[in-house]
């Protein structure tokens, strides 16, 4: 099992929107600064891990101590 995000794509909508897909299902949509910040930090970073951030499909770093709690002790 892999710990990178993967099947997330964007589309650009005409008028300026971004619309963030994860295995061809809408995610999320972007408007106005929130869509000119991704597009400038998409050419910039690891796509799958900023779409991941942004739709907020991504670990959280608690996962471990969740493991240990004593709910989920017996999984």
């Amino acid at each position: 099992m892999s710990g990178t995000p993967e099947g997330f794509t964007y589309r650009l909508r005409k008028n300026g929107d971004v619309e963030l897909l994860h295995h061809g299902r809408l995610a999320t949509v972007l408007r106005g600064a929130a869509a000119a910040r991704f597009l400038i930090d998409v050419d910039s970073s690891d796509p799958q891990e900023l779409m991941a951030r942004v739709t907020g499909n991504y670990k959280h770093g608690n996962e471990r101590t969740a493991k240990k709690h004593p709910r989920n002790r017996h999984r």
